[in-house]
């Protein structure tokens, strides 16, 4: 009998893109290199293959054995583009969701009009989604993962203890890298709001970032009051 990966959280169900039906299933340099020269936008800014695969394996290599845990914050909630055994509600102490990460590369936003998402940074706590996958699909899935997550500098992959009910597993996740061009952690709330309104780009605008975290929040009952004052901020200027 097939497992059903919402067992513990069946009205995760509709929620949750499938794989399949996921843009960033089949992503990659060739793919987003196509759309930037379309659009006329800046290219060559990513991490080669040959980075991206060097890193992953070497984060990789802290894991073990048996099936792997994936800490989801952000759009990868509702479309992980990853096949998964499992998904759980989960919170990871000593980090929190912050809109720091400044989209200049064409995603949300441009150098002419930056777009805003979020990164995960250190302080605080943050709840999200514990995303399971099979031990025999490591390979697969972490490399779809990786180029969804890892296609340029914005953050580095960490394992991170990450509790789900009483339970405490040991959780890859990808946090807030201080080094990179688009991590800005002193954004004032103006410019936050700002970047909000204006960005846009090849996966939509900024504002209906915001706006599906927001409604998916609340589908999913999770409150985080950094996103509910930003959606109220940004309400109130686009009136």
């Amino acid at each position: 009998m097939t497992h059903d990966p919402f067992f513990h959280h069946p009205e995760l169900a509709d929620l949750i893109t499938k794989p399949e039906d996921s843009f960033f299933r089949d992503f990659s340099i060739t793919k987003l290199a196509n759309i930037l020269t379309d659009r006329g936008l800046p290219t060559g800014w990513w991490h080669t293959d040959e980075h991206r695969n060097a890193m992953r394996k070497e984060v990789l290599s802290e894991h073990r054995s048996g099936d792997l845990w994936v800490f989801a914050y952000g759009s990868l909630m509702w479309d992980p583009a990853i096949r998964f055994t499992e998904v759980r509600r989960a919170r990871v102490q000593g980090y929190q969701r912050r809109f720091i990460l400044k989209d200049i590369h064409g995603a949300r936003g441009t150098r002419e009009a930056p777009g805003l998402m979020a990164a995960l940074d250190q302080g605080g706590e943050c709840e999200g989604l514990l995303f399971r996958i099979d031990q025999e699909a490591i390979e697969v899935e972490t490399d779809i993962l990786w180029r969804r997550e890892f296609i340029g500098p914005a953050y580095f992959p960490v394992f991170v203890p990450t509790q789900m009910g009483e339970v405490t597993v040991n959780a890859l996740t990808f946090v807030a890298d201080y080094d990179a061009e688009l991590i800005e952690p002193e954004l004032s709330r103006a410019e936050q709001l700002e970047y909000l309104v204006t960005g846009k780009g090849f996966l939509g605008d900024s504002a209906d970032y915001l706006r599906n975290i927001a409604r998916q929040f609340q589908l999913f009952g999770i409150r985080d009051a950094e996103v509910e004052a930003l959606f109220n901020g940004m309400n109130l200027l686009e009136k």
